[in-house]
């Protein structure tokens, strides 16, 4: 027999919210442009994205365009 959970009236505990950080829909449907180029990285650098890649089940290329992106942002928004 399962257990009963009983729930009685007072303060659960303190909670944060979370503000929303996902992309709408709408940004994830949009393909942005892109520009095809060739880049000489170090060995490491690329073992190291290959092998966050694997782990996190996604192309290294990816990563590193993310990484990329995401530095442009900051930078433009200083």
């Amino acid at each position: 027999m399962k257990k009963t959970i009983k729930y009685t009236d007072g303060e659960i505990q303190k909670f944060s919210v979370v503000e929303d950080f996902l992309p709408s829909p709408k940004e994830l449907a949009l393909k942005e442009e892109s520009t095809k180029i060739t880049i000489s990285l170090t060995k490491e650098t690329v073992d190291f994205f290959k092998s966050e890649a694997k782990i996190h089940h996604t192309q290294y290329q990816k990563m590193i365009r993310n990484l990329l992106d995401s530095y442009v942002d900051k930078q433009a928004n200083l």
